[in-house]
């Protein structure tokens, strides 16, 4: 049996997460992410390393766009095989990539319309990746595999997904292959969640693999707890509110939208808070959760707990969805402080770049982060403190006030890393670090490697590795 693995993206970065396993013939991609790192984003468009039809299937970890925000131009370029994951991921998905779709068509029509006026072209920019229709054309290849169950992918291969607990529907897959008496097992964490987290279930426990690839997203951090999260964003509120400003908050739709939202139900009810006007500017973020509230049997206890004693969190007084692009714009004339949560979270595209144009140059506003800021991305600019940032093609000074609330991630850190990998009964032949920014993937892999004693590699992109 000839195996190997190749890292064709998140090795040493953090998006763009593909990886190509390959059993003799048969080549399976676990994951089809998008580069958002703007140093990366070329990568996009090159050509996949494999012919596309070559392609035996797609085992989708969950819905972000970073793992699945490439499936459409794969498609495109001749897939034709089954993209296999959970059915709220199917559903999450199709809502991310129509939207991916949407940005990216508008974004290259305005790119082209100042391209021509500024008399240069760009490579990249000026097309979309994909349309409407290339999304489409993926659905009829999601195929739902439930938590547990083992799927046949192609003959002596086996793929079985176990809840993550990162967002709604994650999974951490396992492969098993066999072939002429020989058996290898892999498993792709995806992106592992964390422990008593609102809505979801705990991760599940980590199977005992030959091999495993693992996130490191925080590989070199411990989050703030729980209550600290309620405290940061209360302090952020309510400062602005004394302000007179607005709280400008880049969100991902999936899941941290979400989240905040509960958070910000709870410190309502605690009357912690100023009872201010919150607008989920994001269609995206309106149709995700209504899935939602499709599959309350993937939330944990505590959410249910919560339902029944306070009604959805999701639906609180003062919240309100916004659907069309006049209702966005004319949050922009409201007098008084509000709370504008929109996305992208790293904002790199979509309404938050409008809102941003009209909040980050007033002192008395905040721009709030709560999402981790890809290198690259016009929110790692912000955060890092870039007294100007290029927005919409023009310059803009950052004079509002910067905060991050890093806790709210929905990766688990070094420690919940490690504790999650530490419950398996035998130490797997290699563990690859992956999906971490350089330093933060070492980093990890030398505290993996001091606590463990485990063979550790970080791959570099377009690494591979032979499966003994």
């Amino acid at each position: 049996m000839q195996a190997k693995l190749r890292f064709l993206g998140a090795a040493q970065n953090v998006t763009g997460s593909r990886h190509l396993l390959e059993v003799d013939d048969t080549r399976i991609l676990v994951d089809c992410g998008l580069y958002q790192e703007r140093q990366f984003v070329s990568r996009n468009w090159e050509p996949f390393e494999v012919p596309p039809a070559s392609i035996k299937a797609v085992l989708l970890t969950h819905a972000h766009l970073d793992h699945c925000g490439l499936l459409p131009k794969l498609v495109k370029e001749g897939f034709k095989g089954r993209v296999y994951c959970t059915a709220a991921t199917a559903e999450i998905a199709r809502i991310i990539l129509l939207d991916a779709a949407k940005i990216q068509e508008e974004d290259a029509a305005y790119k082209r319309k100042r391209h021509k006026r500024e008399g240069r072209e760009s490579p990249y920019t000026d097309a979309p990746l994909y349309c409407a229709a290339d999304v489409e054309a993926c659905q009829p290849l999601f195929t739902p595999v439930p938590y547990g169950e083992s799927v046949k992918i192609a003959p002596g291969v086996e793929a079985t997904f176990s809840d993550a607990g990162h967002v709604l529907g994650s999974s951490f897959i396992l492969v098993n292959v066999a072939h002429d008496g020989e058996t290898r097992s892999v498993l792709f964490s995806g992106d592992v969640g964390r422990t008593h987290r609102p809505f979801l279930r705990d991760p599940d426990a980590v199977i005992d693999s030959d091999y495993i690839l693992v996130e490191s997203t925080y590989g070199d951090r411990v989050h703030d707890d729980r209550e600290d999260i309620k405290a940061a964003i209360a302090d952020a509120i309510n400062r602005t509110k004394i302000a007179g400003g607005n709280i400008i908050v880049p969100s991902f739709a999936l899941e941290r939208a979400q989240e905040l939202l509960y958070y910000i139900d709870e410190l309502l009810i605690e009357d912690a808070i100023p009872h201010i006007m919150v607008f989920l500017d994001s269609p995206m973020a309106g149709a995700i959760t209504k899935v939602f509230r499709r599959y309350q049997d993937l939330f944990d206890g505590e959410m249910r707990r919560f339902m029944r004693d306070n009604g959805s969190p999701l639906e609180f007084p003062g919240l309100k969805l916004t659907e069309s692009t006049k209702e966005s714009k004319a949050i922009n004339h409201i007098k008084g402080t509000i709370i504008v949560i929109a996305g992208s979270g790293m904002c790199t595209g979509g309404r938050i770049k409008h809102h941003l144009v009209n909040n980050i140059t007033r002192p008395e506003c905040t721009i709030m982060f709560v999402g981790y800021q890809a290198v690259g991305t016009l929110g790692r600019r912000i955060v890092d403190g870039d007294p100007e940032v290029r927005i919409l093609g023009a310059d803009y000074p950052v004079r509002a006030r910067v905060v991050q609330i890093h806790g709210f991630s929905a990766h688990a850190d070094k420690e919940e890393l490690l504790q999650w990998l530490s419950s398996l009964k035998r130490p797997p032949r290699k563990l690859f670090i992956v999906h971490g920014e350089a330093e933060s993937a070492l980093q990890f892999g030398r505290f993996v490697q001091e606590k463990t004693g485990w063979q550790v590699l970080v791959p570099a992109y377009r690494d591979e590795a032979v499966l003994t």
